[in-house]
């Protein structure tokens, strides 16, 4: 995203309480302050000493399984920490944002692709602090004045040339693949093979970080007509785990073992966007999110940065 602003002539500030975040990420051009979005004096002090236009509100806790055994963590850092950022923003007299939430406000859908008028019933935490989240907005906006649209992503995944996914634990299917890939190490878990998909394992949308970035700058660029709108970040395709094994295998060249464990709580069998009121609304075409083109992205940045972001 930070890359994405930078490219269009913005200046930029990121707060980051590098919980699972890493300093190195941050391109040079970008101004980085060490905070958290539960400080209200942090926040104070960094909305006081900048003259901030618009805020992308990206922090969050987001490991699904951790959000159903300890949905604390979710509901402080996603519910409590965004009431906390929201009001120190119109405190201060800054009124735009575009929210970062989740295809996970779904839960298990009753029919697919999933538009955006599909019912919200999440069925972890993480879904459940997001979808509260967007319900504030939609309050916020009626009774302050708060100009919002919320973008719901499906499986984020990809890399560019400098920044790609570095993460402790890595939860992610993609780059645990490619790590399996990179130094043959254990194989890679299959979190259930008896969903009731086509080969047993759960089927997923993914696109690629750089499109869902543009997806945010035209939305930005339309908040004061699209104001109040959520709108699905997706590919329209669905893969299986097993797909992304054999899509990994073609681009890299590499087998890779694998190993069945039983199903993680919290995870529908099947989530696939419909993208149509993005395109239809913003504008918006996913260039980047074949299959294919998503692991050769992140193949390549893993490739040049085998220890990921170097402390």
């Amino acid at each position: 995203m930070v890359e994405e602003l930078i490219n269009d002539g913005l200046d930029v500030i990121v707060l980051d309480n590098l919980g699972q975040g890493h300093p190195q990420a941050v391109p040079r051009e970008a101004e980085f302050v060490l905070g958290d979005i539960r400080d209200r004096t942090a926040l104070d002090n960094l909305f006081a000493s900048h003259r901030i236009d618009a805020v992308m509100h990206m922090a969050a806790e987001t490991l699904v399984e951790l959000s159903v055994t300890d949905p604390k963590r979710h509901f402080d850092t996603n519910l409590a920490g965004g009431l906390t950022l929201l009001d120190a923003m119109l405190g201060h007299g800054v009124n735009r944002l575009i929210f970062s939430s989740t295809a996970a406000v779904y839960g298990e859908p009753h029919s697919v692709p999933i538009d955006e008028s599909h019912p919200a019933v999440p069925i972890n935490a993480y879904g459940e602090s997001k979808l509260m989240l967007e319900r504030v907005l939609a309050w916020y906006g009626r009774a302050y004045g708060l100009r919002y649209v919320c973008m719901r992503y499906f499986n984020a995944a990809g890399a560019t040339e400098r920044v790609g996914e570095d993460h402790d634990p890595e939860t992610h299917l993609i780059p645990n693949i490619l790590r399996a890939a990179l130094d043959g190490s254990a194989p890679v878990n299959i979190f259930g093979s008896d969903y009731p998909t086509p080969d047993g394992t759960c089927v997923r949308d993914y696109v690629h970080v750089s499109d869902i970035a543009r997806a945010h700058i035209l939305g930005l660029e339309g908040l004061e007509s699209l104001s109040g709108r959520a709108y699905n970040l997706g590919s329209a395709m669905g893969y299986s785990i097993l797909e992304v094994l054999e899509a990994t295998r073609r681009v890299t060249g590499v087998e890779i073992l694998r190993r069945l464990s039983p199903r993680r709580a919290g995870d529908p069998a099947v989530l696939v966007a419909s993208s149509a009121l993005a395109r239809e609304e913003l504008g918006w075409e996913p260039e980047q999110s074949s299959l294919d083109t998503i692991i050769a992205t992140a193949w390549a940045w893993m490739q040049s940065h085998p220890e990921g972001y170097v402390e």
